[in-house]
């Protein structure tokens, strides 16, 4: 089975490889440390530092797995790719929510990198998904978890 591709900003690929190194450079050295102290206080049977240890060295191993992965299958979207006044991934959109009269920024980006709290959401997300294609001015309807979204476009920054 092909493996899905990730739709990656540039600087999102930056912060993946920056992860990355961080985790078999960083934290790998830390990790085996905690678990050679931890040996070093006898039974490791009954030993909860060991067992901590030993399942932080398990959470990272898997995230490197999981990071390896998302590179290998990663498209990079380039800022000469995207269509001025175009909304599409890397897309900065200024919105305006009809409902509640308010203006939000987002910037979409792939799935992998999507951080609504930092106001990167994603391109499969049902706001992200709706706003693929607009233009300014266009009005946007979202079904959203939440109910009926309404939003206008009122910029969309490809840079």
């Amino acid at each position: 089975m092909a493996e899905k591709e990730v739709m990656l900003t540039r600087a999102g690929l930056a912060r993946l490889e920056e992860e990355l190194d961080n985790l078999r450079i960083v934290k790998r050295k830390e990790v085996a440390e905690r678990i050679k102290q931890a040996i070093e206080f006898g039974d490791i049977s009954e030993n909860s530092e060991y067992e901590d240890a030993k399942n932080e060295q398990a959470f990272i191993e898997g995230r490197i797995i999981t990071i390896e992965k998302m590179l290998r299958n990663a498209k990079v979207i380039e800022d000469d790719e995207r269509e001025a006044g175009v909304v599409s991934i890397g897309s900065t959109v200024t919105l305006k929510d009809i409902e509640f009269d308010e203006v939000i920024e987002y910037k979409i980006v792939g799935s992998a990198e999507a951080d609504p709290l930092q106001n990167l959401i994603s391109n499969e997300s049902p706001v992200g998904r709706s706003l693929l294609g607009k233009k300014e001015g266009n009005i946007v309807d979202v079904d959203a978890p939440v109910g009926k979204l309404k939003f206008q476009v009122l910029d969309i920054s490809n840079k």
